[in-house]
């Protein structure tokens, strides 16, 4: 008879950093939700190179997790927005910024990941997480003010800024994660 031996349970270890991991990244994007400069209707943070990088660093499962998590908590009424907390906040005049952020996450992570390390590709698909948050952030504001509107107040005065945030994700990222190829 031969014994055999008991494999370790990692399953559950994982879980409980996995979950850690997400815990610790809500509180980034929490702190980069604070940092910002006021506009109205939707204030400029350093969410968007926040939610850019975790996606590039964490990957598509753990980002898009984040965010989920991230919307709970402010949900629940925890102060982790640029504005607060509360339920009221997740159907105002950003909560679609929010939503095209946890649409982007996902997208980014999933890219930056088939990127592979190419530059191009992953500032790509960073610049194209930018895009999704606008269309669906944007798409949202127009209920309270109108499509044009929304486009001069919502979008324009950001595409600089977030021009930058995305690149300066990307060089991170890329920083971090050496190319594989050219």
């Amino acid at each position: 008879m031969t014994a055999t031996v008991a494999k370790p349970l990692t399953a559950p270890r994982t879980l409980i950093l996995n979950a850690a991991i997400v815990l610790a990244l809500t509180a980034l994007l929490a702190v980069s939700a604070r940092v910002q400069v006021p506009f109205w209707p939707v204030p400029m943070t350093l969410q968007t190179l926040a939610v850019l990088g975790i996606a590039g660093f964490a990957g598509a499962r753990i980002a898009g997790a984040t965010m989920l998590a991230y919307l709970a908590e402010g949900a629940a009424g925890l102060p982790v927005f640029a504005g607060g907390g509360g339920v009221a906040y997740l159907m105002g005049p950003t909560a679609g910024y929010l939503a095209g952020m946890t649409i982007a996450a996902v997208l980014v992570g999933e890219l930056v990941r088939r990127a592979n390390g190419r530059t191009l590709a992953t500032g790509a698909a960073m610049l194209l997480g930018i895009a999704v948050v606008y269309g669906a952030g944007a798409g949202w504001l127009a209920q309270f003010v109108g499509a044009a509107k929304a486009f001069d107040v919502g979008v324009m005065p950001f595409v600089a800024g977030d021009a930058v945030k995305a690149l300066l994700a990307a060089a991170l990222v890329l920083a971090a994660k050496p190319s594989r190829q050219a």
